[in-house]
């Protein structure tokens, strides 16, 4: 006799899929969150951080450092809300895109830079090492979690949800 473990329904992954999403969209949120709080505080810092990349010229990295914690907060805020679900992940996704890009340019440049991510960052002392790869492992689950939510947007708990009228969970009577 051979004993298998009980399948899940088809019809049950729809009902799942929602929540999965609701604890993609609140972690994603967390994330922006953090990061936009932690460098808000100390917006020069941040612009140092952007410029230390030496991507951009000086001026165009401090604005953009400047900037940069408004709108993590701003994305943030909206994934909280579940609010325009799915174009907020498309701008996340984006925009972890863009600093997995930063990150790689500095490692294969030989830089010695802190990515900036959660704090001020910057240069690293000297005989400082640089850890790139558990940012880049970081920031590709961070961009996981925006790609399952451009492909499944509806969440429980959600404005998206209230504006439409439609549950993101579908009731499972049959």
């Amino acid at each position: 006799m051979i004993v298998t473990a009980p399948r899940m329904r088809a019809a049950r992954w729809p009902a799942v899929l929602p929540w999965i999403g609701l604890a993609a969209r609140l972690g994603l949120a967390t994330v922006w969150l953090v990061a936009g709080a932690a460098k808000v505080g100390d917006l020069a810092a941040s612009g140092r951080a952007v410029n230390a990349y030496q991507l951009l010229p000086y001026d165009v990295a401090t604005v953009v450092g400047a900037a940069l914690p408004f709108v993590e907060l701003a994305l943030g805020a909206i994934l909280l809300l579940g609010l325009a679900t799915r174009l907020a992940a498309g701008v996340s996704a984006a925009l972890l895109v863009v600093f997995v890009a930063g990150i790689v340019s500095a490692w294969s440049r030989g830089l010695a830079i802190d990515c900036g991510c959660f704090g001020s960052g910057g240069q690293l002392a000297a005989g400082q090492a640089p850890s790139y790869l558990p940012e880049i492992l970081r920031d590709l689950g961070f961009l996981a979690l925006a790609g399952f939510l451009l492909i499944w947007p509806r969440t429980p708990v959600s404005v998206d949800g209230w504006l439409t009228g439609e549950p993101a969970v579908e009731d499972d009577d049959e």
